[in-house]
């Protein structure tokens, strides 16, 4: 123990205790006889004792060492030495403690030698100044070590409080995140449909009624959607939202979202090799919808009308791979179709915490998306 006293309470409450002390001391001396030139001696030395006390903070070791010679001068000096030892015992190692406690047990005993207590013999008085001097190390050593618990228990519970308000901080960080790709991988699908429907009609106005109503309806029903798919997202930021949840969108989706696609003008050929999907876990489901979701987004909006490829194979206790391509556009211009442009940097991420692995690249007149999911067995 190295701390010191500054952050215990105020220290003149055990000055006034070895006052009392001193002031029954030397009543005592003055009714046994003693001299009174010696007891008013005695007193002094007492009252400097008790001052000394008040510098304990400061210097614990130093005070208690002077308080132990005092006591081996007077009587008096006897309740601030305790004092003293208590406080060195309590604040101090133990070595230390001990160090001190050995220098006044030994004032204490020269003391009783050349100031011997009447009906006392000096064999006795040795003993109950060992005794005493052990005791107060003893409970000092104690209400340090009860000490040390209280401020490694606080420190802990002020390390979970950090560690807690930490994972919290993360916890809605993370929260966030997986929000704003869930709004990205359902919006986007179905703004992409509408800016392909909307641009048909803006520069075909001359299309027959029935494809023109054709389209107004798909463009209808695409805001609905998507309305729809943006209610049930917001919904996922109130902690009071009790209504129906939609069901998530799975591999077995996968049929209607290349209807939509072949709705809105871009041919998709689907080479299906999957054996047993129904077996394939939901959340590798999951994932493998919103990577042909977000695959197919990308080609309608970078090569508008140009067909894209879907191959799906895998079995359960292997993998899950996924792999859609799709030509360049003709230019090599910007998009169609404006984006954020990180709509694979998230899908990268949801597939790599599903498990899974994704590589795209562009190379050979064509841009090509490949994901490996696990499918245990």
């Amino acid at each position: 123990m190295t701390s010191t006293l500054t952050c215990e309470r105020p220290m003149w409450p055990w000055s006034l205790a070895a006052a009392a002390g001193v002031l029954a001391t030397s009543w005592g001396e003055y009714s046994s006889g003693t001299a009174l030139w010696v007891v008013v001696l005695d007193l002094v030395l007492g009252a400097a004792g008790c001052v000394l006390v008040l510098a304990l903070p400061r210097r614990p070791v130093m005070v208690g060492l002077v308080l132990g010679v005092l006591a081996g001068l007077a009587p008096t000096g006897t309740p601030p030495a305790s004092v003293g030892m208590l406080g060195v015992a309590r604040h101090r190692r133990f070595a230390v403690a001990a160090g001190v406690a050995a220098v006044s047990a030994v004032a204490h005993i020269l003391r009783g030698w050349w100031r011997p207590i009447p009906g006392l013999g000096l064999v006795w008085w040795t003993v109950l100044v060992i005794v005493g001097h052990a005791a107060l190390l003893g409970w000092g050593a104690l209400l340090a070590a009860q000490q040390a618990l209280i401020t490694s228990l606080a420190e802990r519970a002020r390390r979970a409080e950090a560690e807690q308000g930490r994972r919290v901080a993360e916890a809605r960080a993370a929260e966030r995140t997986r929000i704003a790709r869930e709004m990205h991988d359902v919006l986007a699908h179905r703004l992409s449909l509408l800016a392909t429907y909307a641009g048909a009609l803006e520069y075909r106005p001359d299309m027959p009624a029935d494809k023109l109503a054709t389209a107004a309806g798909v463009i209808r029903s695409t805001v609905h959607q998507a309305l729809d798919e943006l209610r049930d997202v917001i919904s996922l930021l109130r902690e009071d939202d009790t209504g129906p949840a939609r069901p998530v969108p799975a591999l077995a989706d996968v049929p209607a979202l290349i209807a939509e696609s072949r709705t809105a003008g871009t041919p998709v050929e689907v080479h299906d090799e999957l054996t047993e999907p129904d077996t394939l876990p939901p959340v590798a489901g999951r994932t493998a919808y919103r990577v042909l979701q977000e695959a197919l987004t990308n080609a309608r909006k970078h090569a508008p009308g140009k067909p894209v490829t879907v191959a799906l194979g895998g079995t359960r206790g292997e993998r899950l791979h996924i792999a859609v391509s799709n030509p360049l556009a003709a230019n090599g211009g910007p998009a169609t179709i404006p984006g954020t442009g990180t709509g694979l940097v998230g899908l990268t991420e949801r597939v790599r915490l599903a498990g899974g692995r994704l590589d795209h690249q562009a190379g050979a007149g064509a841009f090509e998306v490949r994901a490996w999911l696990p499918w245990p067995a």
